[in-house]
């Protein structure tokens, strides 16, 4: 009990909304597929959801985190960090998403640099002075780290802040209420033991997916004459 005293406060700010890394300015693609016509209510966010927003998490960023993780142990493997971060940076699919997740790992690891400095203070020096790209799970998985949060937890706070992400922008972009939301929201966070048990059989270079029809309404959305969020 004491050991998770002093994580899970600091580590529920991280996840809360008032939590300022600019997730809040970004739909990660779905502004693009509701543009398209492909997601336009609440049957058709849970099917983009719960079938291809979350399941790649599996392999992309959760086995990433997961081995920013173990590098991150004493005595840290700064030059796999250093790989990590730039394999991060590489497996967005476009170029809005790719700056979307920069720039919320590059507000985030300023901020535990300074609420939380020890590693994730040194991390954010060497990436800055070495001009490392922060992705959002490379620094989760820092932060996590250096709070003391176990691996299980780390990770299941990527996939709540992805799900929280979609659930956000979905209110501002579609007719949903919030119970219908936080309904979905709870089913989306009730796949995390299943994500994260796949995420731990992968290796390095199993990492990455492939969705042409999300990519495609990314790209375009990048260029729409009217935009709501910034990807």
């Amino acid at each position: 009990m004491a050991d998770a005293a002093r994580w899970v406060g600091a580590f529920l700010q991280t996840a809360d909304s008032f939590y300022p890394t600019g997730t809040y300015a970004h739909s990660f693609g779905l502004e693009g597929l509701l543009e398209a016509g492909t997601v336009t209510d609440l049957a058709a966010l849970r099917t983009f959801l719960l079938d291809h927003a979350l399941p790649p998490l599996a392999d992309t960023d959760l086995p990433l985190a997961r081995l920013a993780w173990e590098a991150a142990d004493t005595p840290i493997d700064w030059p796999r960090l250093h790989h990590l971060s730039h394999l991060g940076a590489a497996m967005r699919g476009t170029a809005e998403v790719r700056r979307a997740c920069l720039a919320i790992g590059s507000q985030r690891a300023d901020l535990a640099s300074r609420l939380h400095g020890g590693l994730a203070a040194e991390f954010n020096r060497r990436a800055t002075a070495e001009n490392w790209p922060r992705p959002s799970a490379i620094v989760a998985a820092i932060e996590g780290r250096t709070l003391g949060a176990p691996l299980e937890a780390t990770l299941a706070g990527i996939v709540y802040a992805a799900a929280a992400a979609f659930a956000s922008a979905a209110v501002k972009l579609l007719r949903l209420g919030q119970n219908a939301v936080h309904t979905l929201l709870a089913d989306a966070l009730a796949c995390a033991p299943a994500l994260i048990a796949r995420a731990a059989q992968k290796r390095i270079e199993d990492l990455g997916t492939f969705n042409p029809w999300w990519d495609i309404a990314s790209a375009r959305h990048e260029t729409a004459n009217f935009r709501l969020f910034i990807s």
